[in-house]
């Protein structure tokens, strides 16, 4: 009997198959012909059996294009055009145009919707739900099946390498923070939006992959409800649903679509003609709970009813109380820490029971006791969190990701400790008295004589106040107006930017005629104020478009309030019309480029030694010194210049991205000069301030060995990389090939490398923070060996 079923399955599975194959091959009945318009109050085009529709589709904001299943009961979008663009104005228009292209017009501006690999003649949209453009041969150029947005139908399938990717919310269509991928090595996995492919982050998987073979699977969903992974050679691997259900009539009567929702998880659906949708599987098999970013960082899921609801860990807070899933943030302002007394003084230890989260610890070790593992982290300024379990305490600095509950059957539950804000003093009412008159007198006469004696004292008082305010402030004017130019010269600097005149700027640089350097937006000039008695720099900016004007604003926000000894300080600005200029500290010393690459006088090593520690230093008060973290993003020898005692200070801050104060990462275009970008900015996913650590372990390198990262004239090939070179003489114990030419500790250059590429690792979390690789540096903390960083290997 089993064998018998598995035979009918397999017919019906090729007959559906084959009918589908034959519905997108043959000429459509619909044609959409060239010249043909819609707009967003227009009739749909329609398949021809009236089941999908496509065109402009409501929502609260405006309208979007896009397919959606007809039904009498409600309308199931399933296909969105461009769904991250915002939506468009009743005023827009779709045209297939007479040259073939399927754009959208709005307010005069054309927006290609469909990239057809030929000229389309026609297009149609079929009862598959498949919206198509042909050319003259009635040759499928472009279809909407090859650019899934949330949604799989019938017939559809999910090549190798391809993603389906939740909607932001049930009302909002943007790509959400979910994704569901048909991995290369075969495996179909769900995984949170804007992470990597690893086991990690992966909440649920079919275990399909084939690491030794080339599987080249893919999904497949067909008009029977019938889920398939199929290899290569359209060999069944692994079914995921059988046939649509044994409760639904006329199966093949039915429209299939598998979605993956808003809240990660992939649902499998049947619609009957003209009616209503029945869920029919969902994978992961069970709640939402079992989905890896459901609930945000630092926050961890609980059922209400038998709705998923998240909850924050102890001294945090919602980040916005109407979206509960975006993730929770600390209650309490971060107190300065940088000794164990800080932290002592400021924080205290909570603990919550039957509650972990997968991420890696920067610190672990073996103890006896809870109390220890909790003290150890209360003494610890980077520890917030700390996992105690079987006699292993994990450190872990924030955010927390994939926090969840244990089961209470645990045999040896997990114990969380988090660091928490000392509580305030509870406040006592103060015992209250009254106080006793100073006068005491049964006659009223005697009293209004008190009285109009201290009126008349207090009435003498104020003058007396009045008047020798009066001649103070006669003698001082005199003496404020000697030191107006002093005052300019010093303390105005340390209050605020100053404001300058383009005028001005151009007498104190002698009209920009001793040029310093030149940027991608302009010239860097040298000049003298107050009579030149203070040297300045000054940065034209000269290509003042969008560009030059976004680095003139990301320049003086990044930096404006800042002041520390290792950055390099802006003393003030000219914003006249067109004219953007930058006033800087003068450095003296150049570059150091052109210290450590220039054939003149190279550093010895005590002192290379102790420029990166600067550098190291002056990245740490940007990363968490600062009230809203700065990401300089463009570290590199050529933006770190050397004042007149060889201290090293970072510069050219045109780059940088502003966090917000609480904010750890974000989306931003690629920026930073290559050769030092970490390899996440090629890639679509969040920055965070470990963009800044990689860039800084090239630059490290470079200091130790005095050298480009990339080299060409090099006498073996393996060198031409120094990261890898650096690695591959770690590797072999042969670092003395990396400073041939100077006699130096050991120890010390080991110390140094290391750091080194833990910093260039090529997954941001495995890279340290900056406030660990200066205790590195110091040597305050033991530093481990470090795993080989795949981008620098040659």
């Amino acid at each position: 009997m089993d064998t018998i079923a598995a035979t009918i399955a397999f017919l019906l599975l090729m007959s559906s198959s084959a009918a589908a194959i034959r519905a997108e091959t043959q000429p459509p009945k619909q044609k959409v012909t060239l010249g043909t318009s819609l707009s967003t109050n227009g009739t749909p085009w329609l398949s021809p059996s009236h089941l999908f529709a496509f065109g402009f589709y409501k929502h609260d904001r405006g309208f979007f294009l896009g397919i959606w299943l007809v039904s009498t009961v409600e309308e199931t979008v399933v296909w969105t055009a461009n769904r991250d663009d915002p939506p468009v104005t009743s005023n827009a228009n779709l045209q297939l145009t007479v040259d073939g292209k399927l754009i959208l017009i709005e307010k005069g501006q054309e927006k290609l919707i469909a990239k057809s690999n030929g000229t389309a003649s026609f297009a149609s949209m079929l009862d598959s739900g498949n919206f198509v453009l042909y050319n003259n041969n009635s040759q499928v150029v472009w279809q909407s099946f090859d650019h899934p947005t949330d949604t799989m139908l019938g017939g559809q399938s999910l090549p190798c390498g391809g993603q389906l990717f939740s909607s932001l919310s049930g009302t909002n269509p943007s790509t959400g923070r979910f994704r569901l991928k048909m991995q290369d090595d075969g495996n179909l996995v769900l995984y949170p939006a804007n992470t990597t492919d690893t086991a990690r982050d992966a909440y649920w998987a079919t275990g399909t992959d084939d690491r030794h073979g080339s599987p080249k699977n893919r999904l497949y969903l067909n008009n029977t409800g019938l889920l398939q992974i199929r290899n290569r050679s359209d060999s069944n691997i692994k079914d995921l649903h059988m046939l649509g259900g044994s409760n639904l009539a006329n199966r093949s009567q039915n429209i299939y679509r598998a979605t993956l929702e808003f809240d990660g998880v992939l649902r499998l659906y049947a619609h009957v003609y003209n009616g209503s949708g029945k869920k029919i599987a969902l994978w992961p098999d069970g709640s939402a709970c079992q989905v890896k970013g459901f609930c945000g960082f630092n926050s961890y899921c609980t059922f209400n009813d038998d709705q998923p609801v998240c909850n924050c860990l102890a001294g945090f807070e919602f980040k916005d109380a109407n979206q509960e899933t975006l993730g929770c943030q600390r209650n309490s302002s971060k107190a300065e820490c940088t000794s164990e007394k800080d932290s002592l003084a400021h924080y205290n230890m909570a603990l919550m029971n039957n509650i972990e989260w997968e991420d890696h610890p920067y610190f672990e070790a073996e103890m006896s006791e809870e109390e220890e593992c909790s003290s150890a982290c209360l003494a610890d300024c980077s520890c917030w969190a700390a996992l105690y379990q079987k006699n292993r305490c994990k450190k872990h600095g924030l955010p927390l990701r994939y926090v969840k509950r244990t089961g209470l059957d645990e045999p040896v539950p997990p114990m969380a400790f988090l660091k928490v804000g000392n509580s305030s003093l509870t406040n006592q009412k103060p015992i209250s008295t009254q106080p006793a008159p100073l006068i005491q007198s049964s006659s009223n006469k005697a009293v209004v004589h008190v009285i109009v004696v201290i009126l008349i004292f207090t009435l003498f008082l104020c003058s007396m106040i009045a008047i020798s305010s009066h001649y103070m402030y006669k003698i001082r004017v005199l003496s404020y107006k000697r030191l107006a130019e002093t005052w300019n010269l010093g303390l105005n600097e340390e209050v605020a930017l100053r404001r300058f005149s383009y005028n001005e700027l151009k007498r104190a640089t002698n009209h920009f005629k001793e040029e310093l350097g030149k940027g991608s937006f302009g010239a860097v000039y040298k000049g003298a104020l107050y009579k030149g008695r203070r040297l300045i720099a000054v940065k034209r900016l000269e290509k003042l478009v969008e560009e030059g004007e976004r680095e003139f604003q990301a320049e003086v926000r990044a930096i404006g309030k800042t002041h520390h000894r290792n950055l390099v300080r802006l003393l003030g600005f000219c914003a006249e019309g067109s004219k953007r200029l930058l006033v800087y500290e003068y450095m003296s010393n150049g570059s150091l480029g052109q210290l450590i690459f220039g054939d003149q006088r190279r550093p010895d090593w005590e002192e290379r030694v102790r420029i990166a520690l600067n550098i190291a230093r002056g990245i740490l008060y940007l990363h968490e010194g600062c009230e809203a973290p700065i990401i300089h993003c463009d570290l590199k020898p050529q933006n770190i210049l050397m004042d007149e005692f060889w201290t090293a200070k970072i510069s050219d801050f045109g780059l940088a991205k502003l966090l917000m104060p609480d904010q750890t990462r974000t989306f931003t275009g690629a920026r930073g000069t290559r050769g030092y970008m970490a390899p996440e900015w090629n890639k679509n996913t969040p920055i965070s301030v470990k963009a800044d650590v990689y860039s800084y372990g090239i630059v490290l390198l470079e200091i130790l060995c005095c050298r480009r990262n990339i080299e060409i004239n090099v006498s073996e090939p393996e060198e031409v990389l120094l990261s890898g070179w650096s690695y591959k003489c770690f590797v072999a114990k042969e670092l003395n090939k990396l400073v041939p030419w100077e006699a130096i500790n050991k120890n010390v250059l080991e110390n140094m490398v290391k750091v080194a590429l833990w910093c260039i690792q090529d997954e941001p979390v495995l890279r340290p923070a900056m406030k660990s690789v200066v205790l590195m540096l110091e040597g305050i903390t033991d530093i481990a060996i470090p795993p080989c960083p795949n981008s620098s290997s040659m």
